[in-house]
């Protein structure tokens, strides 16, 4: 295979969040392999608070001062006319667009019986809502085009589990069943769909609270994993290498890397003469036990665990 120095080379690629943590070091990464990206970014808090060009600026003033080309975006991925602007940026900016990497999310940490109607719709907004909205204003120029490439940044917190992030969870697993849909509808275009679950020691990961004895044992069980480590997989999944993998989901870790498998059936009861309540708890129940998936959650699953 004819690996090339810079993997990248002309591509134009969107990148939300960029503003900072691992979005800021994807775009970074993608400026250095050849691509020419737009850092987008609202310049919110973790939370969703406040609006500023600070975060995105200094994203875009490090690409240009290491010789790479970067346009900033501030608009919302939330808002429908927000998400049209930032592809626009990059045909304003570059000409075309190549590649989508949806990373932007606000983080709502709370546990679900307190949570609020702004927790649920500020989280579902920007990490669902918002990489939907970002992948419908580019899909329409990747058919014409016949070609391009979408990578969605999830959480283990969607793909297992973690306490006080339902919302974030619901979000980050949606992210899954966007990306395999897009993926399908889109292959006879050339266009292809990825997930990449990324762990880091961020300011968004620093921002969940540890105040009870629960959430100290949590936060002292975080091991400090530099964002950039997730940059190479995503930065991949957007050139030309990639181009036969589609509508899969990958689990980037320190140095390690990681395939998930995906929601397939794993047990099978079948009774001739239908179903009953007392003929599920007779039969199904004992047949399918064995094969229940424990409610457990990340830390469960991989040793210093993040978030």
């Amino acid at each position: 295979m004819d690996i090339p120095e810079r993997i990248v080379e002309d591509k134009v690629v969107v990148v939300t969040g960029a503003g900072g943590g691992i979005g800021s070091e994807i775009a970074k990464m993608l400026a250095q392999q050849g691509a020419r990206v737009v850092v987008n970014d609202l310049g919110s808090s973790v939370n969703g608070e406040g609006r500023s060009t600070g975060p995105g600026q200094k994203t875009v003033d490090a690409i240009r001062a290491a010789g790479g080309e970067a346009a900033l975006n501030t608009d919302s991925v939330a808002d429908w006319n927000g998400a049209q602007h930032i592809v626009q940026c990059a045909l304003d900016n570059f000409g075309r667009i190549d590649a989508v990497v949806n990373n932007a999310g606000i983080l709502r940490d709370v546990m679900f019986h307190k949570m609020s109607r702004d927790d649920w719709d500020l989280s579902i907004g920007v990490v669902l809502t918002g990489s939907a909205y970002v992948s419908l204003a580019a899909a329409p120029h990747f058919r014409k085009q016949n070609g391009g490439a979408f990578v969605h940044l999830s959480s283990t917190s969607g793909l297992i589990g973690n306490m006080g992030q339902a919302n974030y969870a619901a979000g980050k697993l949606g992210l899954v069943g966007l990306s395999k849909g897009i993926a399908i509808d889109m292959a006879a275009f050339r266009v292809r769909s990825n997930v990449v679950a990324p762990t880091a020691f961020t300011r968004m990961t620093e921002s969940i609270p540890s105040k009870t004895p629960e959430q100290q044992q949590r936060a002292s069980q975080r091991e400090t994993i530099p964002p950039e480590k997730n940059a190479p997989l995503v930065v991949f999944l957007c050139s030309d290498l990639a181009q036969d993998i589609s509508g899969q989901v990958f689990y980037s870790r320190k140095n390690e890397l990681i395939l998930f498998n995906q929601l397939r059936p794993i047990q099978r009861a079948h009774m001739s003469t239908g179903w009953t309540p007392q003929l599920i708890a007779k039969h199904m129940l004992p047949a399918f036990q064995k094969s229940f998936v424990p409610v457990d959650q990340t830390r469960d699953v991989f040793s210093g665990y993040l978030p």
